[in-house]
């Protein structure tokens, strides 16, 4: 069962504030968007009984925001493509061993050097992340079969940091 989020309606006297020189431009603008940063504050949460119908849901408030100008705009969209990349990022290995990135980040990361390497990584440990936990989940391992998938994951992992096929690493 998903946790819900629920947005409350009162918002922080600090995001209000924040927010009262953009009202009026967009209410004359209608459709538009609006970047803002804001932090979100945990204030109530529902856990039903185990044996009810329900979903188990959390309440958040914006307590502070801030609302760049048309300068800051292109920094705090950067910021979110970059944030984007990270948490979407994901790739698999090829037959050598190599992290391959999928074509979907590939698009996000729009050539970007620094990006690239952010994704890649990203998505490597994504990937033994769950490498780990499949071996994890295994019951009855000997000890030595034990060594041999740390070996492996090891063996990954300096894969993944050096960029180099698994047997080079």
């Amino acid at each position: 069962m998903t946790t819900s989020l629920k947005f409350d309606s009162k918002v922080g006297s600090a995001a209000a504030a924040a927010i009262e020189p953009h009202i009026r431009p967009i209410y004359d603008r209608p459709g538009c968007r609006v970047m803002a940063i804001v932090e979100l504050a945990h204030v109530e949460r529902v856990q039903p009984a185990p044996e009810a119908d329900k979903e188990p849901s959390v309440k958040v408030r914006i307590t502070h925001m801030e609302v760049p100008n048309k300068d800051q705009e292109g920094a705090i969209r950067e910021a979110q493509r970059a944030l984007y990349l990270q948490r979407t990022a994901s790739g698999t290995l090829d037959e050598n061993g190599q992290l391959v990135l999928t074509e979907s980040t590939m698009k996000n990361i729009s050539g970007l050097l620094h990006e690239v390497e952010i994704a890649r990584l990203r998505a490597g440990l994504h990937y033994w992340v769950n490498y780990v936990a499949r071996v994890n989940s295994q019951t009855g391992l000997t000890v030595s079969e034990m060594q041999h998938e740390l070996d492996t994951v090891a063996q990954g992992v300096a894969a993944l940091l050096h960029n180099t096929p698994e047997e080079e690493s």
